[in-house]
């Protein structure tokens, strides 16, 4: 080519600079005019780079060079703030990220992160102490943040965060309360607080709901409680707000020992009003699960009862799982749980299936025994 002319080609185009080297430029996947790194010495160089640039947009490994210039941690700040979060989800997200991703990862571009980083960045938060469940929701989190990268922003081609197990980890069972123990704790923490033991059992509500409901919200003639809100703890303050889902926004009848519950805590500790707030602390304020723990001396108390190391949300546990023994489906399960998937529903009927085959083997062996026949094995 002589002059400053400018190469005609499928892909992309040439021009000679004023200095004598070789200019390349093309338009990217995205629509942008992009100018290749570097000069050229000659035509035949800058054609030959717009030929391998081409190659990787056909094969769909192309990526926007500036992914080689932007760092994780302004990027990853950028996509929280600019996500629709509940307050409580935010301030958990700004903190995993402060604190477990970007002190290792933080300065590194988007480019540079592969798969080989997040494994010896995961193997470093093990290594350092970091429990298992931290480590996954910030894995889940840096995974989330790189998808936006890759499907949206298209600044890199794949995800590094893909590797199989990392998204997961093991959850011990959790145990289930029976009705006497459920008795025996509500009998055993502060009068005010006996109520709130019994219908968090019976209701399956979680602590958010249950700390934000208000007079209004009970009906004690139809045995029903609505939940249209939750109580947040976020770091400086409490926030009311919407449930966890629009799932989470339901009525759910209870049975008539949380109403009898219910009943005499209205009438003890509850003002007048509708708008009053049914379970407080000591001194009538918002109740705090610290300063609840606190008062019912908690850890001692669940194991006087025999329940050692039980956990409040381990009510939720038991009355799930005494709404599935009752035989609830699927469907009625989600419903009182504030679920808009099958999968805790489904593993709560799982448990109720393997309980009832246990009750259908013990009938067979007294069945067996008084007729003084053996079971045939199937």
């Amino acid at each position: 080519m002589a002059g400053g002319g400018s190469a005609r080609r499928r892909f992309g185009n040439v021009r000679r600079r004023a200095s004598g080297r070789f200019q390349a430029r093309y338009i990217g996947p995205d629509g942008l005019e992009r100018t290749a790194p570097k000069t050229f010495a000659t035509e035949r160089q800058a054609e030959k780079w717009l030929t391998l640039v081409e190659s990787e947009i056909i094969r769909g490994i192309w990526t926007a060079p500036e992914a080689g210039e932007i760092e994780l941690a302004p990027y990853g700040v950028r996509w929280i703030a600019e996500r629709k979060l509940a307050p409580r989800t935010r301030e958990g997200y700004e903190y995993l990220f402060g604190r477990l991703v970007t002190p290792h990862l933080g300065k590194l571009t988007l480019a540079a992160i592969k798969p080989a980083t997040i494994r010896a960045w995961r193997r470093k938060l093990l290594d350092g102490g970091t429990p298992e469940p931290q480590a996954v929701k910030a894995y889940t989190l840096l995974r989330a943040i790189l998808n936006t990268a890759v499907k949206e922003d298209e600044l890199i081609r794949q995800n590094p965060c893909r590797i199989r197990g990392y998204d997961q980890y093991h959850t011990p069972e959790r145990p289930v309360a029976t009705i006497a123990q459920v008795h025996a704790l509500a009998d055993a923490v502060p009068a005010r607080y006996s109520a709130l033991i019994v219908v968090a059992a019976l209701s399956g509500l979680r602590w958010g709901e249950l700390v934000a409901l208000r007079r209004s919200d009970i009906n004690l003639s139809s045995a029903t409680v609505r939940v249209p809100r939750k109580l947040a703890a976020l770091r400086k303050r409490l926030e009311f707000g919407p449930p966890k889902s629009a799932a989470g926004v339901r009525v759910v009848a209870v049975p008539s020992a949380a109403v009898e519950a219910l009943r005499t805590h209205l009438d003890a500790y509850v003002e007048e009003g509708a708008g009053a707030i049914v379970f407080t602390g000591a001194k009538g304020g918002l109740l705090r699960s610290s300063g609840f723990s606190a008062a019912t001396r908690w850890t001692k108390t669940v194991a006087s009862v025999g329940l050692p190391g039980f956990h409040f949300h381990d009510l939720r546990h038991t009355g799930n799982n005494l709404a599935a023994a009752a035989g609830a489906s699927t469907r009625e399960l989600m419903h009182r749980m504030g679920h808009a998937s099958m999968r805790a529903a489904l593993i709560y009927q799982h448990a109720t299936s393997e309980r009832d085959r246990e009750i259908a083997s013990a009938m067979d062996r007294r069945i067996a025994k008084q007729t003084g026949r053996k079971r045939r094995k199937s």
